[in-house]
């Protein structure tokens, strides 16, 4: 089974979800909307329990390819340190927003919606790039 590619996917489909549920909060669905950040949050999971897995099994972390350029690997790491950092929020942002979404605390929802949402945005897309250097650039 290909975790990395599995991971990927999971990263790009939280990507999809996350700009639909905000397409659909903009256009006032908020049951759709609702639903749709609740699957992000279960496919975020999802992706999280791989990479643990992967990195479990695999005993570490992954070594970016030394025959790439120069420019790239200062870039990829550039990516990969400000994903980490970011990552580390997405779990307790995501939460503590849905949990607001839910007790129906529209103020506390949207203060932590406006700062979560971005950050969950970068770090799926990251998680895409961050994979594509890695696995699928030679």
């Amino acid at each position: 089974m290909d975790l990395p590619a599995i991971n990927a996917s999971l990263n790009a489909l939280a990507t999809v979800l996350l700009i639909v549920g905000f397409v659909l909060i903009k256009c006032k669905r908020e049951t759709a909307h609702k639903w749709t950040m609740i699957c992000c949050f279960a496919v975020s999971t999802l992706f999280l329990v791989c990479y643990l897995i992967y990195h479990y099994q695999k005993g570490g972390g992954t070594k970016f390819p030394e025959s790439h350029p120069l420019w790239l690997r200062y870039t990829y790491f550039t990516i990969l340190i400000s994903h980490i950092i970011l990552a580390m929020y997405v779990p307790v942002g995501a939460l503590i927003t849905i949990y607001h979404g839910f007790k129906d605390q529209r103020p506390q929802h949207l203060k932590w919606a406006k700062r979560t949402f971005p950050i969950w945005l970068y770090v799926s897309v990251t998680g895409v790039a961050i994979y594509w250097m890695l696995y699928q650039m030679s």
